[in-house]
């Protein structure tokens, strides 16, 4: 699976979770999502993904450029991530899992 444009990018302008006009909004098959949002109320640029069934997370920028870098570094993160997560009938399911919980932990930590 890949990334493509969230609903068809439908959402493109847009109100997003922090307020703010969507500027780019992505999904990958495998169940994630992340957003970029320009003029929310906390910052004038934010960044919100979630690994679905797993995490939200998102973190605030001042300027287009940063924003749209740590944009591309996130989502190659997350590509990572989901390719780690188990399916539910793999005998390594719980270690696997807890790995997987780890690697949230530090794209939590890493994009802070």
């Amino acid at each position: 699976m890949s990334w493509y444009p969230f609903d068809n990018g439908k959402s493109i302008g847009l109100y997003g979770s922090e307020s703010g006009s969507i500027v780019r909004d992505e999904e990958h098959g495998d169940g994630v999502r992340i957003t970029l949002e320009r003029g929310g109320y906390t910052a004038p640029f934010s960044i919100t993904c979630g690994i679905y069934g797993w995490m939200v997370h998102t973190r605030f920028f001042g300027t287009e450029s940063e924003a749209q870098g740590e944009f591309e570094s996130m989502r190659a993160e997350l590509s990572k991530i989901i390719g780690a997560i188990p399916f539910a009938a793999d005998p390594e399911d719980d270690s696997k899992t807890e790995a997987v919980v780890e690697e949230i932990s530090e794209f939590v930590r890493r994009f802070p």
